[in-house]
């Protein structure tokens, strides 16, 4: 059995979940999320607990039973703690605001880039950092990606948008011309 698969998911009390056909849909403090379960994967209740079954041993069955066990016990975690990504810009005059909801980026175009909030997201600008935050860990680390794609960090000078853990590693630049 998976390792991942065969442990079971606690659920806080402060959680409801239901499970459809094919469906699990949790709602918690932070929001409501759902997707669907394949058909080979069962989930099922007990007490607080929920525990991801699959079928039988053939190994594309073996492959979702984890998978989906990982995305069920991330939706628990994100209606009730959220999850949150960190940017940082680093340039001279880069700089990011917060306009209803929307992230504003001015980051060495000749126009500001204005990057739309999705439903269920939230910006937070402190400095130079950007905090992308929500419920749902997927659509949070595809925002946080295009906020890093407006302006992708270079390797010679380090200017632009890179995650707070991501390390550019650098090159020298040309060493110059030489005399004759």
């Amino acid at each position: 059995m998976s390792r991942i698969g065969r442990m079971p998911i606690t659920v806080p009390t402060s959680v409801t979940i239901d499970i459809d056909q094919g469906a699990v849909r949790v709602k918690g403090p932070r929001g409501e999320l759902s997707r669907s379960v394949p058909r080979q994967i069962s989930v099922t209740r007990e007490d607080a607990l929920l525990r991801v079954e699959r079928s039988s041993d053939e190994p594309s069955q073996r492959s979702l039973h984890g998978l989906t066990r990982s995305l069920i016990a991330n939706m628990v975690t994100g209606v009730t703690d959220g999850f949150s990504r960190r940017l940082e810009i680093n340039g001279v005059g880069y700089r990011a605001a917060v306009s209803a909801g929307n992230l504003i980026l001015q980051v060495g175009y000749s126009h500001p880039v204005l990057v739309p909030a999705p439903q269920g997201i939230s910006f937070a600008v402190q400095g130079n950092a950007i905090t992308v935050s929500g419920a749902d860990k997927e659509l949070v680390g595809e925002v946080a990606s295009q906020v890093r794609r407006v302006r992708p960090p270079e390797p010679y000078k380090g200017k632009g948008i890179k995650y707070a853990e991501e390390v550019i590693r650098r090159k020298a630049g040309k060493a110059g011309a030489k005399k004759k």
